[in-house]
């Protein structure tokens, strides 16, 4: 398996590494080392703080979509207040998302990928009026090769694709009313409901497997080879078990035709030998009929074994996962952003952003485009960089602490009346 990884601005290392990447580089003295660490506990405690409030916000308004809730509301909302929560849980959940560099997929690219074939070699087929809002978001994209196996296992092909480390799926179902006037199935949902789930490691062309409704449906190849072998074994049971009941039915047929005068009488022998023909037909359909379910079954397999694993997170459950990667992906934005103006001085944003790049890039092999709009963005709001003209300074890191450590006491300022 080899892979080939394209820009991106996830940062695929832990906060805690990069902390101790910093400290091990030899920039910081032993003191401001220490300082150094503590700064960086105040930057993650207050945007762990930050994003608790999110998490909240979330739950609050997905809570009437959630087909898995197992409290009970204490109120019926009204449409109207209903559109209102939809819209702002959408708002803070692609917020969110964009926190933790997640980046939107395009129509074209769910369109591309519903064209291409799959890898697993299942035919699957959406029916996409059955939702009003489709949004899928992904993280990680590269180009990946892997051998697969044809033929049995005779022939072995090098394939390249683009796979995707994280993809997030929005998608609210229609009302009960769509359903009911076009008389289809509900099951495994619920109208109206706002299902989220989270995967990993998914090729682009198997995006459609990620569809709550996705049906296997049989190929082109699949349907051939099924075909061919029921020609075949029907032409072998043609000759060998029912050539003496073809005789009896060709002769009656001729009888009733008006082709042959000559009566016909089916004797008890001719009988057990029609019988016998009708038990051997109906069990060479049955056999066929069978093998084409069960070669459904198998795909029907393949693509639950693969979304088995793939599966990271559903519904409320992936909030957790979500808000703690944004955080992650903050924090780190953050303390990189700062350290070096610690350790650099002045710089504008570009100058900035190519350092960190190049750090990066250096250091760990991690070719990315830093978020030094967001990282900046954030330092300036906690008041530990201030900006002049076109340069960014930082504040010493002794000071930085006392800024940060004033905001967290100003969180619960409560003051009597």
């Amino acid at each position: 398996m080899q892979t080939k990884k394209s820009k991106d601005r996830f940062i695929p290392l832990r906060k805690t590494d990069l902390i101790q990447a910093c400290i091990d580089s030899g920039d910081l003295s032993g003191d401001n080392a220490k300082q150094f660490q503590l700064l960086c506990q105040l930057i993650m405690s207050t945007l762990h703080f930050e994003y608790h409030k999110n998490l909240e916000v979330l739950k609050d308004n997905y809570a009437p979509f959630d087909p898995n809730s197992d409290t009970q509301p204490l109120q019926d909302l009204t449409e109207e207040q209903l559109n209102v929560r939809q819209g702002i849980f959408a708002t803070a959940f692609a917020e969110v998302l964009n926190a933790a560099n997640f980046e939107k997929i395009t129509d074209q690219d769910l369109r591309d990928a519903l064209d291409e074939e799959s890898l697993f070699k299942v035919r699957l087929a959406v029916e996409f009026n059955d939702f009003s809002e489709i949004v899928f978001y992904r993280r990680g994209e590269y180009q990946k090769t892997e051998t697969i196996r044809k033929f049995w296992g005779l022939k072995k092909d090098k394939i390249t694709f683009t796979n995707y480390d994280k993809v997030a799926v929005y998608i609210k179902f229609k009302d009960k009313d769509y359903f009911t006037h076009h008389k289809k199935a509900i099951s495994n949902f619920e109208p109206g409901s706002t299902i989220i789930k989270l995967f990993q490691n998914v090729p682009k062309a198997d995006l459609e497997m990620l569809f709550p409704n996705s049906e296997v449906r049989m190929r082109t190849i699949d349907k051939a080879i099924i075909g061919g072998s029921a020609i075949a074994g029907g032409a072998v049971v043609l000759v060998t078990k029912l050539g003496a009941s073809i005789v009896v039915l060709a002769g009656l047929l001729s009888f009733w035709l008006g082709l042959s005068d000559e009566s016909v009488t089916i004797s008890n022998q001719q009988l057990v030998v029609l019988g016998t023909g009708a038990g051997v037909l109906g069990g060479f359909i049955f056999k066929e009929w069978s093998k084409f379910k069960n070669r459904k079954l198998r795909f029907m397999k393949a693509l639950s074994d693969n979304l088995y694993f793939k599966n990271l997170d559903n519904n409320a459950g992936v909030f957790h996962h979500l808000i703690d990667a944004a955080e992650e992906e903050e924090c780190k934005e953050a303390i990189l952003a700062y350290y070096f103006l610690i350790i650099e001085g002045p710089m504008s944003s570009e100058q900035l952003d190519a350092k960190i790049e190049v750090w990066l890039a250096d250091n760990f092999d991690v070719n990315l485009d830093f978020e030094i709009a967001d990282a900046l963005a954030k330092l300036l709001r906690f008041g530990i960089v201030v900006q002049q003209e076109h340069h960014y300074y930082a504040l010493p890191i002794a000071e930085a602490q006392k800024q940060l450590d004033t905001r967290w006491d100003s969180i619960f300022n409560f003051t009597d009346n």
